[in-house]
């Protein structure tokens, strides 16, 4: 992950006095984080290499107003997944014929037993609908604890919890149906 949210803050605050140094920092820090998440929810690094200067446009016009330094690793997430969604708008308009199917995966009920690896993770995200792709690429590759999750998901931790329970069966059953043994 990026660093630690002390760090950052010291970071941020930098970037508001003026230093454009601690705005270099900031991206050498939370560049390849910012662009794993990106790259794990569009499934294109030409794609995720545009959304992410996107979004580090957007972190660069926001960070005068960002009023908790401390709170950056949740808000430039937040940020990147606006950006997500905005794309994904536009690509669906753009397609209006094409109908999502993303709700038709296999369910089974058994818990996950075991512990994924970040390889199989990433082996079966692209056979999830969106919102459960999104909380493991959170929560598993990024590594943001259960509330920043929250935050930036805009939902209640237990919506994170109720998502993740899904997710992680939701890939079993994708992985399973790859030839994984879980």
């Amino acid at each position: 992950m990026g660093g630690d949210a002390r760090r950052d803050g010291l970071l941020v605050v930098r970037c508001q006095l003026g230093e454009r140094d601690a705005f270099r920092e900031l991206v050498r820090a939370w560049h390849a984080p910012l662009w794993r998440y990106v790259r794990g929810m569009v499934g294109s690094t030409h794609l995720a290499d545009d959304l992410v200067q996107e979004v580090w446009v957007a972190v660069l016009r926001g960070l005068p107003r960002l009023r908790e330094p401390e709170r950056f690793a949740p808000w430039l997430f937040t940020i990147a997944r606006r950006a997500i969604a905005d794309h994904l708008r536009r690509s669906y308009q753009a397609a209006e014929t094409s109908v999502a199917e993303a709700e038709a995966v296999a369910v089974d009920d058994d818990p996950l037993d075991g512990v994924l690896t970040t390889m199989q993770i990433e082996a079966g995200l692209y056979g999830l609908p969106p919102l459960e792709r999104e909380v493991l690429v959170l929560f598993h590759l990024q590594d943001l604890p259960l509330t920043s999750c929250a935050e930036v998901l805009g939902v209640p931790p237990g919506t994170v919890k109720s998502r993740l329970h899904r997710a992680r069966r939701m890939l079993r059953a994708v992985l399973v149906e790859r030839g994984y043994e879980i």
